[in-house]
């Protein structure tokens, strides 16, 4: 009688499964670390944007480029009410809408002007329609906000230039600084202004920081690591079979 263990089964992985599950484990090895890692910089943009609050720079003549992500800066100039853009795509608390830009002018061409976010505009229910963002601001104003980068799509196919001509305001989605310096037919600084939400001449202003929250990065990675472990867990489990019964004697 043969051994009772014979009756089980044995460890006996194929070449191609084995390296189709290693494959597949350090694959989504990879993207778990991804994510931890776009986690992590979430993470230090929050605090840099929390820490953007500790104090308010007066930019003068300063250049605003040389100024960190999400520091609050007091700005002086002229708002250039003729020459708006409507950021489309712009969501609000689950409302479809825009976000205005505006340009802050101090000094006539070829210095740069600086874009002024400010705020969020629901949208009217109509392509035809677009929102009132008439600006009516005589005389040099000065203005506080957030240093920051133009909202930018996760993918290139959100992209709609605004119109080279036409009137204004003009609607444009996930743009360049180029595409918008172009349209404007002015040097822009590649960064602009979050409007602080006690400050003039602004609509609804609910900044956060960009992009997802840290939190969600990090829990993304745990589920890609939990992947790679449920691979290799399948492949042991399927990778044991029942030994072949023994030839009769012939």
């Amino acid at each position: 009688m043969p051994p009772a263990m014979s009756a089980g089964k044995r460890f006996a992985p194929t070449l191609g499964f084995t390296l189709l599950a290693l494959v597949l484990a350090a694959l989504f090895v990879r993207l778990g670390v991804w994510q931890w890692q776009r986690g992590e910089q979430r993470q230090a943009a929050a605090e840099r944007f929390a820490r953007g609050t500790d104090q308010v720079l007066e930019l003068g003549t300063r250049d605003v480029e040389g100024i960190p992500l999400y520091q609050r800066v007091d700005v002086g100039g002229t708002l250039d009410a003729a020459h708006q853009f409507l950021l489309d795509n712009r969501i609000f608390e689950g409302r479809a809408g825009y976000e205005v830009l505006t340009p802050l002018v101090h000094a006539p061409p070829p210095a740069p002007a600086l874009l002024v976010d400010r705020g969020w505009v629901p949208f009217t229910g109509s392509r035809a329609r677009l929102p009132d963002v008439t600006l009516k601001a005589d005389g040099p104003v000065r203005l506080t906000g957030r240093v920051a980068p133009l909202p930018s799509p996760g993918l290139a196919s959100g992209r709609a230039a605004p119109a080279g001509t036409g009137p204004w305001p003009r609607v444009t989605s996930y743009p360049d600084i180029g595409q918008l310096a172009v349209a404007l037919d002015r040097p822009l600084y590649s960064h602009i202004l979050l409007l602080d939400a006690a400050a003039p001449f602004g609509y609804v202003r609910a900044w956060q920081p960009p992009g997802l929250p840290p939190l969600r990065h990090f829990s993304y990675a745990v589920q890609w690591w939990t992947f790679a472990v449920a691979t290799l867990i399948l492949w042991a489990l399927l990778s044991r079979r029942r030994p072949h019964p023994p030839r009769a004697p012939s």
